[in-house]
């Protein structure tokens, strides 16, 4: 028999309609995942009038490395509401990537609202040391090179290369810790202490503070969005790419998988005036703005980015919603948001976001 044709038709209009996020914080020992989920959850459902039964898709990410048990989205699921039963599903990952899984589900037509949420509270355990699990099992991690020393790494090959020097760095935390003032969720904000070496060539300001945080979005496909929000940050592309697992066959100055990705989403078809980039060290802002090929024109972390606020497994999801945010206000027309996972900017979803025309 011949091949079942493609269907055919306009692809569905989604955009982000809401957004919201905890304070950021160092510690939170007096709250659970739960505790701490929630008043997001009830803050994004309550700017669109939405109850939880009017969601059509929810989608989750989150890591039981970070929570110390096996799947823990489960119990977040109390904060949610899981009765009557409900359309959900989770991905071990930053909450960009369970973004991308709901706006597949909306583009499919098997929904028309869609929660994505994402969580995570690092403060209990060692970060540097929980993220060794994502190298290579059989020849890197055994040797526990922590996230900070492989930043370093790829600090000095930048330097090496001439792409960076320490000062620049500098630069970049300032900047992005100045940006922070008018952001009342951040973390860390305000004038930049004179950090001590953590790993050279990195500072502790060069590096991101350890945060445990919350975000939400709700997704919306063409008239419903409309419905929800007075001015939705329609999403023109998506795309997520991968670089090689092994770290010693990648230049680590470049970032050829978020350069892909950026492309695939149709980020170099469209003028950009906002680029929310999950950078975590300051090194890696250098990488991605040669990789994106950013100039100056282009606003970059005016959240101040993970170096204010790092909540991982929700960052990536933050610099979407902080982009889509900026739509709604209308300080922004066009946005680029970025997240990464994994070592030296491993994983990399590029989202491209745009606001309808202005009056």
């Amino acid at each position: 028999m011949p091949p079942t044709p493609a269907p055919t038709g306009p692809v569905r209009e989604v955009a982000v309609v809401a957004f919201s996020q905890t304070d950021h914080r160092r510690r939170t020992d007096e709250l659970s995942e739960v505790e701490m989920l929630m008043p997001v959850l009830h803050r994004v459902l309550a700017e669109t009038g939405l109850k939880t039964s009017d969601i059509g898709f929810t989608c989750s990410g989150s890591s039981d490395y970070l929570a110390g048990r096996a799947f823990s989205f489960t119990m977040a699921l109390d904060g949610v509401g899981a009765w009557p039963p409900i359309s959900e599903s989770h991905v071990e990952m930053d909450g960009a990537w369970a973004l991308y899984e709901a706006w597949v589900k909306i583009l499919t037509g098997e929904a028309d609202t869609a929660l994505v949420y994402a969580y995570g509270k690092s403060s209990p355990g060692q970060v540097r040391d929980v993220l060794t699990r994502q190298l290579d099992p059989y020849y890197v991690a055994p040797l526990w090179p922590d996230s900070v020393s492989l930043a370093a790494l790829q600090a000095q090959a930048l330097i090496d290369a001439g792409d960076a020097d320490e000062p620049a760095l500098a630069a970049v935390a300032s900047r992005s810790r100045t940006d922070a003032r008018a952001n009342s969720h951040a973390q860390l904000k305000g004038d930049m202490p004179s950090g001590d070496y953590l790993v050279h060539p990195l500072r502790t300001t060069d590096c991101p503070p350890v945060s445990d945080g919350a975000a939400a979005v709700i997704l919306a496909a063409g008239d419903r969005a409309r419905e929800l929000c007075s001015r939705p940050a329609w999403i023109r592309g998506i795309d997520h790419r991968i670089e090689a697992h092994s770290l010693g066959v990648r230049d680590l100055t470049d970032s050829p998988s978020a350069r892909l990705a950026a492309e695939r989403a149709g980020a170099y078809e469209i003028t950009l005036d906002t680029a929310e980039l999950h950078a975590p060290f300051t090194s890696q802002e250098v990488v991605l703005r040669k990789a994106l090929g950013l100039g100056d024109d282009i606003t970059v972390n005016p959240s101040g980015g993970a170096l204010a606020a790092n909540p991982i497994m929700a960052a990536g999801l933050i610099r979407i919603g902080e982009a889509a945010a900026r739509i709604h206000r209308g300080e922004s027309d066009a946005a680029l948001a970025h997240a990464t996972s994994g070592p030296c900017l491993q994983q990399n979803l590029v989202a491209v976001l745009e606001g309808d025309p202005r009056e």
